[in-house]
């Protein structure tokens, strides 16, 4: 097993945990259009919901595992999970069992992302913000190849093929993740503190901090999931064509991918502190200005530049948080911050729904999403300089 190993093979486990940010979104026009199962905008947020509640318990759970077992144990086993009630979903035969799927695919889909962030960050060399970004461009990856294979293969083959398709590449990666994932040499030498650990993100001086990254994780996965799940139906909603709306879901997590190259970079130089309120900032900035008719050029640079801050944003809070805690606490600090945050993951979807069911998601919705932007950059603004110096205090 080689170090080098360690970035692909978590750059591909995020990939396939991206297919999942934007798989629902890219389906959901479909199901309402076909009336699948009677479905409405009101089914379609409670399929959303039940699948980020089972994000939400899978992060809590798994910083505490991956801090008693392992990163390289806990990531293999949430990939296998998740793709494995992915595929399933491909055949469930009513909306019930379909949720069902949906949330026990998400606990594993809410280990994947801090356990791989985790890792990477462990054999990052001091480059936080350079290891966090490049594994989430993976992310935004599977979501750009998400939003294309819809645009492809819904048409053609149906919904039901795009769960198939997102499963298929755990049958090459779980082989390979077993043969050449390392263990993280930070973690063996880390006191085995288990459930201590999440006492600690309380303790030392962490209090402050722990609550001002719960609240800039859930402002950020709000915006993330929100505007990947109702994007297409909100520009449905706008005017445009089916085909259309794709193409702007898929701008939107292009701008995500070049705004993580981006961000990384900044981060290592500027500091992980003030690029991670920048970029929530500028992210309210032009999610506000996607509630003018723009020309459709204007508006294709609009959400591509959206993308590259509302999602770098949240990514940077992860960093931030990797930055922080100390190697024994480190994953549980992710997973906890991932988790309270997969509450705000919930309420995007909800809230995007009931915008839609109200028939004002155009333009009240941005206005909405761009003020939840501006409290992330509060929220970060009040961790607190000082957080960044506590892992160098004794305990």
């Amino acid at each position: 097993m080689k170090p080098s190993a360690v970035l692909p093979l978590c750059w591909a486990a995020v990939l396939l945990d991206g297919f999942d940010l934007v798989v629902l979104g890219t389906v959901i026009p479909v199901l309402l259009e076909d009336g699948v199962w009677g479905f409405t905008p009101a089914t379609g947020s409670a399929v959303s919901t039940v699948g980020l509640v089972g994000m939400m318990l899978g992060a809590l759970a798994i910083g505490t595992v991956t801090d008693t077992i392992g990163r390289r144990k806990a990531l293999i086993a949430a990939v296998a999970g998740f793709s494995l009630f992915t595929l399933l979903c491909a055949f469930a035969p009513s909306v019930l069992v379909f949720g069902i799927l949906r949330f026990l695919a998400g606990l594993g889909l809410g280990g994947c992302l801090p356990t791989a962030i985790t890792l990477v960050t462990e054999f990052s060399k001091g480059k936080v913000g350079s290891a966090a970004t490049t594994i989430m461009t993976g992310y935004h990856v599977g979501a750009v190849l998400t939003a294309l294979l819809g645009i492809v293969v819904l048409p053609a083959a149906g919904w039901r093929w795009m769960f198939v398709i997102g499963a298929a590449p755990a049958l090459v990666l779980v082989p390979l993740m077993i043969k050449y994932l390392p263990e993280s040499e930070v973690f063996e030498k880390a006191e085995k503190v288990g459930m201590k650990a999440v006492a600690g993100l309380f303790k030392g001086g962490f209090l402050r901090a722990t609550l001002a990254f719960w609240v800039a994780s859930f402002m950020g996965l709000l915006l993330v999931y929100g505007l990947n799940t109702w994007l297409p139906q909100i520009m449905r909603v706008a005017g445009y064509e089916l085909g259309a709306a794709l193409s702007l879901l898929l701008t939107l997590n292009v701008g995500a991918i070049v705004g993580l190259v981006v961000a990384g970079r900044v981060a290592d130089r500027a500091g992980v502190r003030p690029s991670t309120i920048a970029w929530f900032a500028a992210g309210a900035v032009f999610l506000a200005l996607l509630s003018v008719r723009l020309p459709t050029v204007g508006l294709y640079v609009a959400v591509f530049l959206a993308g590259c801050f509302v999602f770098s944003a949240q990514v940077l809070v992860y960093a931030y948080v990797g930055r922080t805690y100390p190697a024994e606490g480190r994953a549980t600090g992710l997973g906890w911050t991932a988790g309270i945050g997969r509450l705000g993951a919930i309420a995007g979807p909800l809230l995007g729904g009931a915008l839609l069911s109200a028939g004002i998601a155009y333009p009240w919705g941005f206005y909405v999403f761009a003020g939840v932007g501006a409290l992330g950059a509060l929220a970060v603004l009040a961790v607190g300089a000082r957080a960044l110096t506590l892992t160098q205090q004794p305990r």
